[in-house]
């Protein structure tokens, strides 16, 4: 018999005579021994969070107009997200580019972006956690329009981060730190420009400025996150192929320790790289361009765009990129009561449906938009594979 067992038994048989007690103690310990093996077995278990990243959130005139209740004078666009809205809620973590001011009237859609604040109450209540608000119409309405942009943000609860009121709240709000299921992951975020629109002090809009982005790279991890994400306003407008610029900066800041990048601007798709076989990259993992979440651009490419859903696992001795996909989408946009509405559609689903569309023409647009975007990625995309939605049960399921 084990030397630590006899030591305890004789201790029973020596000092407590009374066998209740006895029975009591060794309960107690057994209790104790089964509590921390317990803990022990859970701390090394695996921890799982999926990340869910949206492009490009636009506000045309149209869409404007199509939010307008007319007869309260109130903004709503819940509707907008109805069919999309299960596969947010199903993340952990949501995030978008939210390409627009909410400056107050007048409400103004290109080329100087104001919307309703409806606009982030409704991404909110579909589920999405934050909005990235450094991009090249954060300036449109001036300094007054980026503070109120925030302070509206600020005022439902919607994480954001990307442009501040001065310094002293960028040093001390950034980066944006997120932890769920014992994982943490701090965000950063910048655009290229500001269409040439100044932005005085105390004022910030965070600028694509290598130097300056480096800097942030270390504070953020000097804050030890398990993750370190960038979202990127950048590259060429309408272009599928990012540019020589974004690959380069992925490359050296990937370098630096950053491990997903998230792209938007270019308002189409471009492709996702993640090397899951490489050992020394297969925590990084990027999407250089998400193209357009919803807007009124209606182009062949610019109609649509992609969900990017990355599922991280962390167990005691490592965090990893443990599953990487993405979801299509498309804008449809019927005219219903007099009105163009704005739907976004999980591909996956409509696409077997094509009794849902009154005007099968809508259809046949979506359809090419599918058939041109796989054909495109399927090409392009290293690691990333399309996630389908299961319409019977309205639930999200991997793509093979």
């Amino acid at each position: 018999m084990p030397a630590g067992k006899t030591g305890f038994r004789m201790y029973m048989k020596s000092n407590l005579p009374d066998p209740g007690m006895g029975i009591l103690l060794f309960t107690l310990i057994f209790s104790y021994i089964t509590f921390t093996l317990k803990a022990q077995k859970s701390q090394n278990e695996e921890q799982k969070i999926t990340l869910l990243f949206m492009g490009d959130i636009m506000g045309h005139d149209t869409q404007i107009k199509s939010a307008l209740n007319t007869e309260t004078g109130t903004y709503d666009y819940n509707d907008v997200f109805r069919y999309i809205k299960p596969v947010i809620e199903a993340s952990d973590f949501a995030a978008a580019n939210l390409e627009v001011t909410l400056s107050g009237p007048p409400y103004k859609g290109y080329p100087q972006f104001s919307s309703p604040a409806a606009i982030a109450s409704a991404c909110m209540n579909a589920g999405i956690d934050c909005l990235f608000t450094a991009n090249n119409h954060s300036a449109d309405r001036g300094n007054k329009g980026i503070i109120s942009t925030i302070n509206r943000l600020d005022s439902i609860g919607i994480m954001h981060t990307g442009t501040f009121t001065d310094n002293y709240s960028r040093d001390t709000l950034q980066p944006l730190m997120f932890l769920k299921n014992g994982i943490s992951a701090a965000f950063l975020n910048y655009t290229y420009g500001t269409n040439g629109i100044p932005v005085p002090p105390p004022v910030i809009v965070n600028m694509l400025e290598k130097d300056r982005i480096t800097a942030d790279i270390e504070k953020a991890r000097a804050l030890n996150p398990d993750l370190l994400i960038l979202a990127l306003h950048w590259g060429t407008e309408y272009d599928t192929v990012p540019s020589e610029d974004q690959t380069y900066l992925a490359n050296y800041f990937f370098y630096k320790g950053v491990d997903i990048i998230t792209g938007s601007h270019p308002h189409v798709i471009q492709r996702m790289v993640w090397q899951k076989d490489n050992p020394v990259l297969k925590k990084k993992a990027i999407a250089y361009s998400l193209g357009n979440f919803v807007s009124n651009q209606r182009n062949a490419k610019t109609d649509g765009g992609s969900m990017v859903k990355i599922e991280i696992t962390k167990n005691d001795t490592s965090i990893v990129i443990s599953d990487a996909g993405y979801y299509l989408t498309w804008v449809y946009t019927p005219i219903e009561n007099g009105i163009r509405k704005f739907y976004i559609l999980p591909c996956s689903e409509f696409e077997n449906k094509p009794e849902f569309f009154p005007d099968q023409n809508d259809y046949l647009r979506m359809m090419k938009f599918i058939n041109n975007s796989r054909s495109f990625l399927y090409k392009q995309n290293e690691g990333f594979i399309e996630y389908f939605f299961d319409f019977e049960t309205r639930t999200p399921e991997p793509g093979t």
